[in-house]
């Protein structure tokens, strides 16, 4: 098993920016449910296994926390997350987001998620979200960053 605090190289991970605009537009969010950024809304995804292709990891990831099963888009935007203490580097994640499309719509929170929900984008106002889904979500003209 990986290290994950304090590791020796930095380690990669996936999210994906589902938007749903079946009826009305709305996207995809979890609410962190363990360290870093616990309690903070974000991005489903999480970190790729050895020898398992990004893509395919990042649909598993989903489903793990969301229930959801998606379609891949293209890679949209990529962040990294360093957080370092009195003892060196914490926690360094280089995340690959990818756009993606949902195949089925029901949520079931599960992993390592405290909740998931779908948000318009005036829902996302106010949402304590984590500073790189902020990035993403401004980038890609769907909240302001000033929110």
């Amino acid at each position: 098993m990986s290290r994950r605090t304090y590791p020796k190289y930095p380690i990669p991970a996936v999210a994906a920016l589902i938007i749903d605009a079946k009826n009305v537009l709305r996207v995809l969010l979890v609410k962190r449910g363990n360290p870093p950024r616990k309690g903070f809304w974000s991005l489903p995804g999480g970190v790729i296994k050895v020898g398992e292709r990004i893509t395919d990891g990042l649909k598993r990831e989903v489903f793990e926390e969301t229930g959801i099963r998606i379609r891949v888009g293209p890679l949209i935007y990529i962040c990294e997350y360093i957080e370092t203490d009195s003892e060196g580097v914490k926690y360094h994640y280089v995340i690959l987001d990818y756009l993606a499309s949902p195949i089925t719509r029901e949520i079931k929170p599960g992993g390592d998620v405290a909740d998931a929900k779908w948000f318009t984008p005036r829902e996302l106002r106010g949402l304590k979200l984590t500073p790189g889904t902020l990035s993403l979500l401004a980038n890609q003209g769907l909240i302001d960053t000033y929110v």
